[in-house]
């Protein structure tokens, strides 16, 4: 295994949540959040960072933050759902992190977020079909994790239980 775990996906995936699953279970791995590391660097929330500066600002200072949290050792880190996009994002993960695409469909991400009304991204025509276009657009990304854990009817307390089995 490399230093540090890496939870990739879309948003509604569960990384966050898994994330915290998976710290109980290997309590010696610091938690680091890379959206709520970034609202504590910018003063600023991550739709007033989208909507005050535009996305390219943010994905800046995410990749600024990925790089300053991959390069520590033991460390579960969650990222944003367009944080693997990144070419440089990719490989600094994938060199100093077991990355985990957390998958999940379409449908159980709607089902998941539906009520959430802050995500940035989802503003604006905010469906399944929507969803499942931006899942098709990062896919090929996505598989380039080391490992892919489905997400889809599992609680997140199943899906780190599922994770150390898999990276023990």
């Amino acid at each position: 295994m490399k230093n540090n775990i890496a939870l990739i996906g879309m948003m509604g995936s569960g990384k966050t949540t898994v994330a915290e699953e998976l710290h109980k279970l290997l309590p010696d791995y610091a938690l680091v959040d890379i959206d709520k590391e970034i609202e504590k660097g910018s003063g600023r929330k991550i739709p007033e960072l989208f909507l005050k500066f535009g996305e390219a600002h943010f994905r800046a200072l995410e990749s600024e933050k990925i790089k300053k949290f991959a390069d520590n050792k033991e460390q579960i880190i969650a990222l944003g759902g367009g944080a693997f996009e990144n070419d440089n994002n990719r490989r600094i993960l994938l060199k100093n992190c077991t990355v985990i695409y957390l998958k999940a469909s379409a449908q159980e991400i709607y089902n998941r977020i539906k009520n959430e009304f802050h995500r940035p991204l989802l503003r604006k025509n905010f469906s399944v079909e929507r969803i499942d276009e931006i899942m098709k657009k990062r896919e090929v990304n996505y598989k380039k994790a080391d490992i892919t854990i489905t997400t889809d009817g599992k609680t997140p307390k199943e899906a780190a239980a599922e994770i150390t089995g898999v990276i023990r």
